[in-house]
């Protein structure tokens, strides 16, 4: 099955309190999918995964399934440094619905080659749907050379990559292509790729969605969302799109420790990209 061409990797917002604030959840997924996005990565980088307890972690995932827009797909993010977790948050996941498993690099503990196959094998056991395998060397250490994506795709349903190492974007043999970073949204269209699993799909969803239906228009769209793009990477993930969110009424709330909201620097570069898009009044 197809898992969707636009993917956002939708944040979970909470409450005053920091905890999950599950309406605000399900009202913005909603609001997704009506302004572009086909499907979600939940609990992924964005979703702040990192500092969710388990059970928090399964309920959204759960939320997710229950709630989902009519036609769109749910992937659930469960990657773990420690593989016996990752197969626990993957089995845990499947049994709730999921179309997808997103399975990033084990981080920290930098596994060599033999070890990441040994760790994807593991998993592919625990689910029967389709692995989205993530390279993000920026924030795990570990890169993910394309000739290493291309023997992890001879596992059983290991059949996707997000790349979020821009150097390393090319199709890999048993891969479906998604791009994992807004700026290379149109060069992996470009190439032939799948999609996108995307976080500037939060507010400019409608115009991402017409670089993948209008592709004559394609190259115009993307330079006119980079500095959009660039606002998004003032600082780190989730930090810049939850004040956008916030900005434009989406009440997603903060950020729990050790992340922390965007200053006023950063706030002031978000709204003058939301302003310059005509998605804010200017003030």
């Amino acid at each position: 099955m197809s898992l969707g061409c636009l993917l956002t990797a939708i944040v979970t917002p909470f409450d005053a309190d920091l905890a999950v604030d599950e309406r605000a959840f399900v009202n913005l997924m909603h609001h997704l999918a009506a302004h572009g996005s086909d499907g979600f990565v939940v609990c992924g980088t964005t979703g702040e995964a990192s500092t969710l307890e388990d059970h928090e972690h399964l309920r959204v995932v759960e939320l997710a399934c229950q709630e989902r827009p009519p036609g769109t797909t749910i992937i659930a993010g469960t990657g773990s440094n420690n593989t016996r977790h990752a197969c626990h948050m993957t089995e845990k996941a499947t049994e709730l619905g999921v179309d997808g498993i997103l399975s990033v690099t084990p981080y920290y503990n930098k596994p060599n080659r033999r070890g990441l196959v040994a760790h994807y094998r593991e998993i592919s056991q625990a689910t029967d749907k389709p692995i989205v395998l993530y390279n993000i060397p920026s924030r795990v250490v570990l890169d993910v050379p394309n000739d290493v994506l291309a023997e992890l795709a001879q596992i059983d349903r290991v059949d996707y990559v997000k790349q979020a190492n821009n150097a390393n974007l090319a199709q890999v043999d048993g891969l479906g292509l998604y791009a994992g970073n807004d700026e290379v949204f149109a060069r992996t269209l470009d190439l032939g790729g799948l999609g996108g699993i995307l976080v500037a799909s939060h507010v400019v969803g409608e115009q991402m969605r017409r670089m993948v239906d209008e592709p004559h228009n394609r190259a115009e769209i993307d330079a006119s969302l980079q500095e959009m793009f660039q606002a998004m990477g003032v600082t780190t993930n989730p930090i810049p799109v939850k004040a956008a969110l916030n900005l434009l009424g989406h009440k997603v709330g903060g950020l729990r420790l050790p992340m922390t909201e965007a200053d006023e620097s950063e706030t002031t570069v978000v709204r003058t990209a939301l302003e310059n898009l005509g998605l804010l009044g200017r003030h």
